[in-house]
């Protein structure tokens, strides 16, 4: 099975949506994980409350914290979410920017529409990889 990395610069917000959405519809394709180049305290706590609103999913539960890239396994595939910063070099087979906003300090809506837009990416690649 193939392990996917989710990296955004604090690991606090899509890049956890995206880790806890991959384990929710593609855990049968790749293994999700994610990663900052920096850590924050806590997971942004809007992205807590609309993932179990929306989802069920509880991430702090379910043990998702703030990680270091050097907190990863080996990867497979790195998924860098926009943040328009040099990303170091993580060794991969596969590597794409998906592009996202961040949604911290926003309103729910634009929330909202990131999660929708992680939810897709995430299943176009599980279709990609095999789902």
């Amino acid at each position: 099975m193939q392990r996917v990395a989710f990296i955004c610069v604090h690991n606090s917000c899509r890049s956890q949506i995206a880790e806890a959405l991959g384990r929710h519809l593609a855990a049968n394709v790749f293994e999700s994980y994610s990663a900052g180049t920096e850590r924050k305290d806590h997971i942004n706590p809007d992205a807590v409350r609309l993932m179990k609103q929306i989802y069920h999913i509880d991430m702090e539960a379910e043990g998702q914290h703030s990680k270091l890239l050097s907190d990863l396994p080996n990867v497979d595939v790195v998924i860098t979410m926009g943040c328009n910063v040099q990303c170091p070099m993580l060794p991969c087979a596969w590597r794409e920017d998906w592009g996202l906003e961040d949604p911290t300090g926003k309103p729910d809506e634009e929330f909202l529409k990131t999660i929708a837009r992680i939810e897709e990416k995430i299943l176009d690649l599980r279709a990609r990889l095999g789902g």
